[in-house]
């Protein structure tokens, strides 16, 4: 199926770290979450993925539950998103820090498309402070992203289409924008 070309506006911004990122690592996302309106938390680490969700200004994190610790220390990369926008950091070979801010509804014009992408999960397992421990198939993968039933288990991606010389689209880059099923309909 053709997916629809839409059109909108983004800005991408530049991000400084704090001299003390790797400190309270929690708190940074916290305080970049508010600032930007972003709601969900994707952590790829060393020792595992991490789900984080913003609730009452507060990041609410699946280690309760189940996976590694938060630390600077073991990220590999991160995205801070929601509808407005997305955050993403990621080390780089050499152990710096990059980063990303894209802003929807400002700055120049761009087309995009959504896609709507099944995440891995056939079993859940149990659950704790609204994250949900799901296991996938025999290689006893583990995940607890903050969803409650198997319909939830989607995640909504926003691909921005440029051209090159010739005129041939191409997808620029991508961005998370929601999780679940009731919070990622009607999303532009």
């Amino acid at each position: 199926m053709k997916p629809k070309i839409l059109n909108l506006k983004y800005k991408i911004l530049p991000l400084s770290f704090p001299a003390d990122f790797g400190g309270n690592i929690t708190a940074w996302f916290e305080e970049q979450a508010k600032a930007y309106d972003l709601k969900w938390l994707l952590v790829h680490a060393d020792d595992g993925v991490i789900w984080g969700e913003l609730r009452d200004d507060k990041i609410h994190l699946s280690s309760k539950l189940f996976g590694p610790a938060l630390r600077a220390k073991t990220l590999q990369m991160a995205r801070l998103f929601g509808t407005t926008g997305e955050l993403f950091i990621w080390k780089t070979d050499y152990c710096s820090w990059q980063a990303r801010l894209v802003i929807d509804n400002q700055g120049q014009d761009i087309e995009y498309f959504d896609e709507t992408m099944l995440l891995w999960g056939t079993r859940l397992e149990n659950s704790n402070d609204g994250f949900f421990l799901w296991e996938h198939g025999s290689e006893g993968l583990r995940h607890s992203p903050p969803v409650d039933i198997k319909e939830d288990l989607k995640l909504k991606v926003r691909h921005y289409i440029n051209y090159d010389d010739d005129g041939q689209a191409y997808i620029q880059f991508s961005r998370l924008v929601g999780i679940r099923a009731d919070t990622i309909k009607g999303v532009v």
